[in-house]
């Protein structure tokens, strides 16, 4: 989906800036995967729906059963694409449960293979089913079907995995609360707000020892947040109060503040493992004689 960029300078923008030195709304961010091409898939299968009306009775249930599964392969892939997002966003993540994109190129087979008999007959029906999920999945490519991250079967990792999966849903559920407000300027000063806590989700990623410091923040701050958040969006789309408008504000203010400061806190004790493991190897090699020239 398309979204302005408002920024300090841009017209209605926050001239106070952010509370982390002026950080974009869209940093971190990429194009979405699922545009034009998947858009123009929910738009492919329309001449079906016309050949169906022109068409005696059994041959029109099949135009129209052909309809359908091309507009479900182009809903799967949508859905795929955007939990491939999702997945690469992240260093360290879970394989989506269900493979949709590989679903949606079924879907497409069996779609183009029904009308195929509609319209032709079995071997053309065949080619049909055959060539439009093999072009499917050569447009789209397959599921990731592999955990990702170093050490990604560790127990380890896998609770970061469902920890930062259990963020991204706070954070996701702050977004809808606020964007039913379609207040530009508060949905900005949001964004920044989670790209500060996402910046903590990569870094727990990178080491999961990070995780008991940061659970606190990734569970029950998140939690605090979404549930005022949604209460704010109900409040202001009411009233629409300034003073609940410039709370919620100061809100996010504080969380990001916090935030900012435990993420500061844990790349401090990561670069201290750091200078202990350097210090450690260099006593090893001193103690094997190995001395630097």
């Amino acid at each position: 989906m398309a979204e302005r960029y408002g920024g300090k300078y841009s017209p209605g923008g926050d001239p106070r800036g952010s509370a982390t030195g002026n950080r974009s709304p869209l940093a971190g961010l990429r194009p979405s995967r699922a545009g034009m091409r998947v858009n123009l898939l929910f738009l492919a299968p329309l001449p079906l729906i016309w050949k169906g009306f022109r068409a005696e009775p059994i041959v029109m249930v099949q135009y129209f059963l052909a309809f359908g599964l091309i507009i479900g392969a182009a809903w799967m892939t949508r859905e795929g694409l955007r939990a491939e997002e999702a997945f690469d966003a992240r260093r360290v993540a879970r394989r989506p449960a269900l493979p949709r994109k590989i679903f949606g190129a079924a879907l497409m087979g069996m779609g183009l293979g029904l009308a195929g008999i509609a319209g032709y007959g079995p071997l053309e029906a065949v080619i049909f089913a055959a060539m439009g999920a093999v072009l499917h999945l050569f447009a789209f490519g397959i599921d990731p079907l592999r955990d990702k991250g170093a050490g990604a079967d560790t127990i380890a990792t896998q609770r970061v995995a469902r920890a930062v999966e259990e963020a991204e849903t706070h954070l996701g559920a702050m977004t809808k609360a606020i964007r039913q407000l379609g207040d530009r300027r508060l949905e900005s000063r949001l964004s920044r707000f989670q790209a500060v806590a996402r910046d903590m989700f990569r870094t727990v990623e990178e080491d999961p020892r990070d995780l008991p410091a940061a659970r606190r923040y990734l569970g029950v701050y998140l939690i605090g947040a979404r549930d005022a958040t949604t209460k704010f969006a109900d409040i202001y789309a009411k009233t629409r109060d300034p003073q609940a408008r410039a709370d919620y504000e100061a809100l996010l203010s504080d969380l990001e503040k916090n935030f900012e400061a435990r993420h500061r806190s844990l790349l401090l004790d990561n670069r201290t493992d750091l200078d202990v493991e350097i210090e450690v190897l260099r006593e090893r090699l001193e103690r094997e004689g190995v001395h630097p020239d």
